[in-house]
């Protein structure tokens, strides 16, 4: 990443469509090709989203790690709080959100003092709006997340967040559960992280809705996991005094997109 900084000082106003797999490794190398060939204005898309231009070049961009990580240590040595920003913007899935990093980037990597909190640029000021979102869904998830026990001894939980934040959950679980095998499972997305008390992997799912709905039973489910839950939402509803619950307040801390996975709000 040494010369990113002299190859965007000499871009040409030009542009072109990069084709990616879709992953971040994808993104970081279609940003570096983008740099290398000198183009302002790169429209980075993913496989099955292109679309052909008039006056832009398409170019299909395979995926090098190397050269991704490349980029992610360049972004890293000039700043830690840019390189969380573009990772979390990433993952917000926002339409038209490549482009927008891309240009977030070389204006970072183009001027040698740290430019992510210079808020008076649109760009850098929408991608930290962006990563605040993305992390405070991220802690949201951590805080909601309700797991029951299957058959088969592995604790699982589904999520549908509105951010892909399932990469950023992996951390906090494994240090919290690190004895016990579980499953966190994006019912969106279709895929999930698996913990088998060694590491984490990702895992693709494609389980029939509500598998995992704390509402609606399911076969898969041990019998006592229903009973504990049973007997904690008799205990949930015992102590609330309906007097003091500020229903405005709760929805505010507690989203209702998010009761139908919390065993306390479920309704015998």
């Amino acid at each position: 990443m040494e010369t990113e900084k002299q190859q965007i000082s000499g871009m040409e106003s030009k542009s072109r469509t990069f084709v990616y797999d879709g992953s971040f490794n994808g993104f970081l190398t279609a940003v570096l090709l983008g740099f290398e060939q000198k183009i302002t204005h790169a429209i980075l898309q993913k496989q099955g989203d292109s679309q052909h231009g008039l006056f832009t070049e398409n170019e299909t961009v395979f995926t090098n790690v190397t050269q991704a990580k490349r980029v992610w240590n360049g972004i890293k040595n000039r700043s830690n709080t840019a390189i969380k920003n573009i990772y979390f913007a990433f993952l917000s899935e926002q339409k038209g959100i490549e482009p927008l990093l891309y240009c977030y980037i070389r204006k970072l990597m183009g001027c040698k003092a740290d430019r992510s909190t210079d808020f008076s640029d649109d760009c850098m000021l929408k991608i930290d709006q962006l990563a605040h979102k993305v992390g405070r869904e991220k802690h949201r998830i951590e805080a909601f997340v309700r797991f029951q026990l299957t058959k088969d001894e592995v604790y699982f939980a589904q999520i549908e967040p509105d951010y892909d934040v399932l990469p950023l959950l992996s951390k906090h679980f494994r240090s919290r559960y690190a004895d016990q095998q579980w499953i966190i499972y994006d019912a969106k997305r279709k895929y999930g992280l698996y913990y088998d008390l060694q590491g984490v992997e990702l895992i693709k799912l494609d389980l029939e809705e509500n598998f995992a709905n704390s509402i609606n039973r399911s076969s898969a489910m041990k019998t006592e996991e229903y009973d504990y839950q049973d007997l904690w939402n008799t205990y949930f509803q015992s102590t609330n005094i309906k007097s003091r619950i500020n229903k405005k307040l709760h929805e505010q801390h507690v989203p209702k997109r998010y009761w139908k996975y919390l065993s306390e709000k479920k309704v015998s």
